[in-house]
């Protein structure tokens, strides 16, 4: 069944990227400056979990609309090597051993655009996308921001079986992975269903924002973590 395009309440895309990006700050500010026994750490965390869905989603949405695909990619190639240094500095990660969401979401967009574009068969389709999941594995939300992506994409049009693809691959490989590893330690994890509700009240359209929300998320993602970088290295 198609999502519906005329509805007395909606959510544009513009604010669902707000959204987004309040939700990602929230995140990783709790994720450094509040100790995780308190419980405002926790709604923080389940709030953040709306970020990555959302953007998967949208990069699902800016591969179909774009004008020009090629570029498209380049500049979220772009956005996440800008992205990486103040990722891993941030969360005192491995300088080569770890990056950014947005290396994930530009490896999604690959694969989509190669498997929607792409002349090759089936084998070799599915080669590409295993590769670009191999590829992501650095990054965070891994492959799973490759998939989601492929999913949004591959089924647009059919609202239900979007959702339904981004579940299962949130339970298969995020969700039960790490709640069997670490327990009640990544409850909050379960945040991300909250992304269903939030892109069913999305139903097409833009909203207001010029082209600052165009580019806006992938230029906010590293001057925010330099932003918290240096407010971190104010209050030691």
């Amino acid at each position: 069944m198609e999502h519906a395009v005329s509805h007395k309440f909606d959510l544009s895309a513009n604010f669902l990227k707000y959204l987004a990006i309040a939700a990602m700050f929230l995140d990783h500010f709790a994720s450094v400056f509040i100790p995780s026994d308190q419980p405002i750490w926790f709604v923080m965390r389940v709030f953040g979990r709306l970020c990555a869905p959302i953007m998967c989603y949208f990069v699902a949405e800016g591969e179909f609309f774009t004008s020009n695909r090629k570029k498209y990619l380049q500049r979220l190639v772009l956005f996440a090597l800008l992205a990486h240094f103040p990722y891993v500095i941030y969360f005192n990660l491995p300088l080569f051993g770890a990056t950014s969401v947005l290396w994930g979401l530009a490896l999604g967009l690959m694969a989509l655009i190669f498997v929607k574009h792409s002349a090759a068969n089936l084998g070799i389709k599915i080669a590409f996308v295993g590769l670009c999941c191999l590829l992501a594995i650095w990054a965070d939300w891994n492959f799973v921001s490759v998939l989601w992506i492929l999913g949004f994409g591959l089924f647009r049009g059919n609202f239900k079986k979007q959702m339904l693809s981004f579940l299962l691959i949130g339970i298969v490989f995020h969700l039960y992975p790490l709640l069997r590893d670490y327990g009640t330690a990544d409850l909050y994890q379960i945040g991300i269903v909250l992304a269903i509700p939030v892109l069913a009240l999305y139903h097409g359209r833009k909203g207001r924002g010029g082209k600052w929300m165009k580019w806006g998320f992938y230029l906010f993602y590293p001057g925010h973590l330099l932003l918290l970088e240096l407010l971190k290295i104010l209050i030691r």
